[in-house]
């Protein structure tokens, strides 16, 4: 009797355990992220491009594109996978919502991957380290060395991104003023419609290099929360295989130091072109 129940559960334990394995081979199989892109011979990351040396618009033997940091990596990953990169340019505020209704496959934008955009997609490994200041007019260099300094004043910062949130929350008594565009916002700082702008450090960098006698970068300090410091690669919660072959492609680019030498070629490039 022993015998014949111990034959028995043996019996039901292997039929458990080989429908488990079915069952985790029957969801892995379902999702197919990868292959889709690979079937369409097309890989399509969604940009905004106004944020250089991230991504910006060139023209280049008569024929405008977008390059920068982040299409470079674009271009790495698409080669990965075999495919080839098609570049969909729309205004920031409306990447996740691209992403979600699967107009694109990624986004490579400069995202920070916040706690808010993690409950509706899912991001890679970091790949680079924000850091914000206050972008201002050089004649302002000196003259907003404080929070307070800024009180009344208006202060631009581009919609929905951790700036927004930035400006709102640490420069208390200022006009936060947004735009779906960077470029716009620069552009009102210039003409003095703006008293500054809160940028990450990189791209206030872009605008110091292409216009000295124009920008600087104001002494006031503005903190970056420390979940807001991690720019990443969003993609749909339900590409897990394609985010895995993603963050393959970052730990080698990283790995490598082709990172480093990829950013200084999208800063070559934007020096060359951007103005």
């Amino acid at each position: 009797m022993k015998k014949g129940w111990k034959k028995a559960l043996a019996i039901v334990g292997t039929s458990l355990i080989a429908s488990l394995v079915l069952a985790g081979c029957s969801s892995s199989s379902k999702d197919n992220s990868v292959k889709k892109i690979q079937n369409k011979k097309t890989i399509t990351v969604g940009t905004s491009a106004d944020y250089a040396p991230f991504e910006f618009p060139i023209v280049k033997n008569g024929q405008k594109k977008i390059v920068g940091y982040d299409m470079l990596i674009a271009k790495e990953i698409a080669d990965n996978l075999g495919v080839k990169l098609k570049i969909e340019n729309t205004e920031f505020p409306s990447l996740i919502s691209e992403l979600k209704n699967n107009k694109v496959d990624l986004i490579l934008a400069g995202m920070v991957s916040t706690k808010q955009r993690r409950k509706v997609v899912a991001f890679s490994r970091s790949y680079y380290t924000v850091k914000n200041v206050l972008l201002v007019q050089k004649k302002d260099a000196n003259t907003y060395n404080t929070v307070a300094s800024l009180k009344g004043k208006q202060i631009g910062a581009q919609q929905t991104t951790t700036q927004e949130s930035i400006a709102k929350q640490q420069i208390k008594g200022a006009n936060v003023v947004t735009e779906a565009v960077l470029t716009s916002l620069t552009t009102e700082l210039s003409q003095g419609k703006l008293a500054g702008v809160v940028v990450e450090n990189e791209i206030a960098d872009n605008y110091l290099r292409q216009f000295p006698n124009k920008y600087a970068i104001a002494k006031v300090k503005l903190t970056t929360p420390k979940d807001q410091r991690s720019v990443n690669i969003a993609v749909r919660k339900s590409d897990k295989a394609l985010l895995k072959r993603i963050n393959k492609v970052l730990i080698k680019l990283q790995n490598s130091g082709k990172m480093d030498k990829m950013l200084k070629q999208a800063q070559v490039l934007q020096d060359k072109y951007g103005k």
